[in-house]
This record gives structure tokens, sequence and C-alpha cells, in this order.
């Protein structure tokens, strides 16, 4: 037999016992602790202090924050990768392909792979129609090759009407790289 409960709903702003919060903080009142109701600032959230660290460095300084906006937009292109990318990423994920491990819309320096199997260091950039002869795309291949990558270019047409024809192109890629 199945008993249920009514949920007790939470308490409306105002309603209820008082509810005060304690901070300790060094010097200030006998006992050390300041009192918060909650009509005005409820303090610091838990786990912090009043006395919080200084704030972050600024943009541009620190550790990292070079490339923080390309990790950014690399995330970005993860949430809306394209139906061609989608595809292919279902036959890579998971060590599905030939056992090799693929990342996709990976920050590599100042750029972003599509995909790229470190271990094999193979790139798979997945392109449409606006990249035909661009100059840059050269460019970004030159670099990769200086760097010991081999980057293998398919169009988005290409990954969706011959997905079988793709894989067999990459699983010869992958044997050469072994």
């Amino acid at each position: 037999m199945r008993t249920t409960r009514a949920p007790t709903p939470s308490p409306r702003a105002g309603e209820g016992a008082a509810r005060t919060h304690s901070v300790r903080a060094a010097g200030e009142g006998p006992s050390g602790a300041v009192a918060f109701s909650d009509v005005g600032s409820r303090g610091p959230s838990p786990g912090h202090s009043l006395r919080s660290r200084p704030s972050s460095p600024a943009r541009g300084e620190g550790n990292g924050s070079v490339n923080a906006e390309i990790r950014k937009r690399a995330r970005a292109l993860r949430a809306r990768m394209t139906d061609a990318e989608r595809k292919l990423w279902f036959a890579l994920c998971d060590r599905r392909f030939a056992g090799f491990k693929f990342r996709r819309q990976v920050p590599i320096d100042r750029f972003i792979a599509d995909f790229v199997c470190f271990e094999a260091r193979l790139i798979i950039k997945v392109d449409g129609g606006q990249h035909a002869g661009s100059l840059q795309d050269r460019w970004r291949d030159r670099w990769f090759a200086a760097n010991g990558f081999r980057v293998v270019r398919f169009w988005n047409n290409e990954v969706l009407s011959n997905l079988e024809g793709v894989l067999t192109v990459l699983s010869a890629e992958l044997e050469q790289r072994r």
C-alpha cells in the first residue's frame, strides 16, 4: 500500500519565522558575529566570507585567459553542430570507429578543429560550400601540417549522402598513421 504525503509549500517572503544568517568576522561585536535579516543583504554565499579574495585579473591577464575566447567559441560550436557534423560525430564518438578516440570542436592553438584524433594526429574538417578555395583554410592546413597533424576535408553533402565512403577514407588514413 502506498501512502502519499501532501507537499508542504515553502513560506513566502515575510511569512514564517524571521531568518537570520551569522557570519564570522574578526573583531566585530563580543561574539564576532553579524546578523542579517531578509530585508536587505543576505550576506555572502555559502562557503564564502565577507573578506573575500581580490577579484580575478582583468581580461587578457592571468593564466590561460588568452585562449578563453577560443574555448568559448568551441563550446558554442559543439552546441550547434551542422547536420553533417552530427552524423559524422555519431559514427566517431565513444571509440566506435576502429577503436580510435575522437574529440569534436577542439581548440588547437588559435584554431578550432571539427574533429581530432590526437593518437593518430589526424584532423577531420567538414565544410560547406563557403570554404571552396579559401586561402585561410590553406593557411590553417599548413600550420597543422607544420605541427605534425594531417588534415582530411570532406564536404557536408559528401558526409550526408555517402557516410560509408567517408568512413572508408578515414579508415585508410588511420591505418596509414598507425
